[in-house]
């Protein structure tokens, strides 16, 4: 008797048994999150295969056997499910198709339906092996790519760690120089005035005093600088937008900055003539930088002036520009200068200062946050011109996003 037409006929049946008995099971529990053709995939084909063996009169279609598994191993490799979900899922369908062919089994001698138990039995069974295969060969070549992955993030981890090793010992390195030198010289005030009460208001105690004011404002720098890179880049920095009147701005810096400038005979120049009168901007960020470039500028300039021009570049941009006649910084050098912690190398153009490497990166954070955009022109030995473009009302929906 040939079973494999039976089999045929009821296979449509026999698969939505199976989808059925396979979402119900609760030890297959992926399948609670796939739609019927998901869970179905390529059983109609394993059944079509399963046909052909079964005939007497029809040439055994292994090679579709195989396939069928080969994919249906596959897909739940793709799908996620575990070895032993896959296992009870061709356990419910043996059963299945025993419990639909049974009527027709009774029906045939008893050798043809050894025959037949014994070809549905091992054609499952091969099916098992090749689905088994595919899904080990799916899941060895999803653990390659996830080892790709994991290699390329731990190399991106292990550059980001080094990176933030190198910039936590420059940082110490900073601070270990202003620390030792407050330590030092009130080490020494603090013996002199134990010893000799006389000395008490002596020009030298007033020097040491002086020191310890200066390395204390410079570590006080260093600190903050160092906190206002680490809230840009955590996404903690928030803006608070308002009218701004540019002038007051700009002239509140000059005073700010100008005791700097005097002291190295620096000349102080600020052209605000065709500055936009107000604009919308945070304008304490604002006074930041423009605070940290005329500072860097002053740093970095012996001789000669320093110049703020600002501008309406038009209704919806403003500008500007802080020009100095110092140092310059080299076209290799300038790709870097607002990278944290960077510093040009001391040269006999620009000797070794004693700046945090923060300024400007601070300032190309704020600007980005202030949603502008900063250019760079200079030449070494001729001086350097910094220019900030800002809108003139930053758009609301990307502040929101810098917050």
């Amino acid at each position: 008797m040939d079973f494999s037409q039976a089999l045929l006929e009821k296979s449509d049946y026999i698969v939505e048994s199976w989808v059925s008995a396979v979402r119900q099971d609760e030890q297959i529990s992926v399948t609670q999150e796939l739609t019927y053709t998901a869970i179905r995939n390529s059983l109609p084909d394993v059944l079509s295969a399963l046909g052909t063996v079964l005939s007497k009169s029809t040439d055994n279609d292994l090679h579709s056997l195989v396939e069928a598994s080969l994919k249906h191993g596959q897909i739940r490799a793709e799908q996620g499910f575990e070895p032993a979900e896959i296992a009870r899922e061709y356990r419910l369908l043996r059963s299945i198709i025993f419990s639909e062919l049974e009527p027709d089994l009774l029906r045939g001698s008893p050798a043809d339906m050894l025959r037949a138990v014994r070809l549905i039995d091992t054609v499952i069974d091969e099916a098992i092996a090749r689905c088994f295969h595919s899904y080990t060969d799916g899941r060895m070549e999803e653990l390659k790519q996830l080892q790709g992955q994991l290699n390329l993030t731990n190399q991106e981890l292990t550059r980001l760690v080094r990176a933030s090793k190198e910039n936590l010992s420059h940082l110490a390195h900073e601070l270990k120089t202003p620390l030792t030198s407050i330590i030092g010289y009130t080490d020494l005030f603090l013996r002199q005035q134990r010893k000799q009460s006389d000395l008490r208001d002596t020009f030298p105690n007033l020097e040491s005093i002086e020191r310890v004011l200066q390395s204390g404002r410079l570590l006080l720098r260093l600190i903050n600088d160092a906190l206002e890179i680490s809230r840009y880049d955590a996404g903690k920095m928030s803006l608070q937008l308002m009218p701004t009147h540019v002038p007051e701005v700009l002239n509140g810096v000059m005073t700010m900055v100008e005791p700097l400038a005097r002291s190295k005979d620096l000349a102080l120049i600020l052209r605000c003539d065709r500055a936009p009168a107000s604009v919308t901007t945070d304008p304490l960020r604002l006074q930041q930088v423009i605070t940290n470039l005329l500072s860097n500028a002053i740093r970095y300039t012996e001789t000669g002036s320093i110049s703020l021009e600002c501008y309406a570049l038009s209704e919806e941009q403003w500008a500007i520009t802080i020009t100095d006649s110092g140092v310059g910084i080299s076209q290799e050098d300038q790709s870097h200068i607002f990278e944290p912690y960077f510093r040009a190398p001391a040269s006999e153009l620009a000797p070794s200062q004693d700046g945090t490497g923060l300024g400007l990166s601070i300032v190309s954070r704020l600007t980005k946050l202030l949603q502008g955009e900063i250019k760079l022109e200079s030449s070494p030995g001729v001086g350097s011109a910094f220019t900030v473009v800002l809108p003139t009302v930053p758009q609301p929906a990307a502040v929101q996003v810098a917050q």
